[in-house]
């Protein structure tokens, strides 16, 4: 199985929607609203996996704003707060390894963003009406 099948065959494990897929791109897009989880990029691009979810787009720039994410990047356990390539949209970025990639890992690189929504909720809502 190469490793775009065997991330495919991991998310459908793990109950994750897969909404959109390319296999000549050898990317998917999941969702599993109940867990916050709308639109993610999940990017087969050895030797890595990217795993990419917009959070919320730049209305204001304050430096309180990039200050919290970057605190809050320190306690992530896996993934970080991102800023997309033009400066205007904050991402949930993260990557893993694709040859030594195992279902727990992967698993954890996505809870890891579900308990930062559940934690960090309210501030992610109020960063993006601002």
């Amino acid at each position: 199985m190469d490793n775009f099948e065997k991330v495919k065959h991991y998310l459908m494990e793990l109950n994750y929607d897969i909404i959109h897929e390319d296999p000549e791109e050898e990317l998917v897009v999941i969702d599993k609203e109940d867990e916050g989880i709308k639109s993610m990029i999940i990017d087969c691009e050895s030797p890595i996996l990217i795993i990419e979810q917009f959070l919320f787009d730049i209305q204001t720039e304050s430096i309180e704003m990039y200050k919290s994410l970057l605190m809050k990047n320190r306690e992530i356990v896996h993934g970080a707060f991102v800023i997309d390539e033009d400066g205007k949209k904050v991402l949930y970025r993260d990557t893993l390894q694709l040859d030594t990639l195992d279902l727990g890992e992967l698993e954890a690189s996505l809870t890891s963003l579900t308990l930062l929504f559940n934690e960090y909720y309210d501030e992610i809502i109020k960063f993006s009406k601002n």
